[in-house]
């Protein structure tokens, strides 16, 4: 089993990023998979998650308006835009992948739920 992220780098703020998360090695189609990030010193937070099956989309209420997640069903891959990016969005994104649950913004505050973690892309916004 596998998630990789990709597409962290370094940006000015008011600039987009998209990142992209590539699964392998179980039913990706049965899967709901989400993004979240972790700044230093603080607890990782969900950002968006998508039942890959479908492409029903939930966000963290604080992750609303700025924050697209998408999915490429051809090529097991969920993607995560950000626009307008401001210093706080500064940090590790992770994607990971939950089995056979049911979609739902529910899922951003259970990281337990999770079954599968990919490695994290660094994302830094800074003028």
């Amino acid at each position: 089993v596998q998630l990789v992220e990709s597409g962290g780098k370094s940006v000015k703020p008011g600039e987009s990023l998209r990142l992209s998360c590539v699964a392998s090695g179980f039913n990706v189609g049965d899967s709901v998979i989400g993004w979240f990030r972790q700044a230093p010193g603080k607890e990782r937070e969900g950002v968006a998650c998508i039942s890959f099956g479908d492409g029903d989309s939930y966000y963290a209420d604080s992750m609303k308006g700025r924050f697209t997640i998408s999915r490429d069903v051809a090529k097991n891959t969920a993607y995560l835009q950000m626009d307008n990016l401001k210093p706080e969005d500064s940090g590790d994104y992770y994607c990971a992948a939950a089995l056979l649950v049911l979609g739902g913004q529910w899922l951003l505050y259970n990281i337990d739920e999770y079954d599968y973690w990919g490695q994290g892309t660094p994302v830094t916004v800074s003028s």
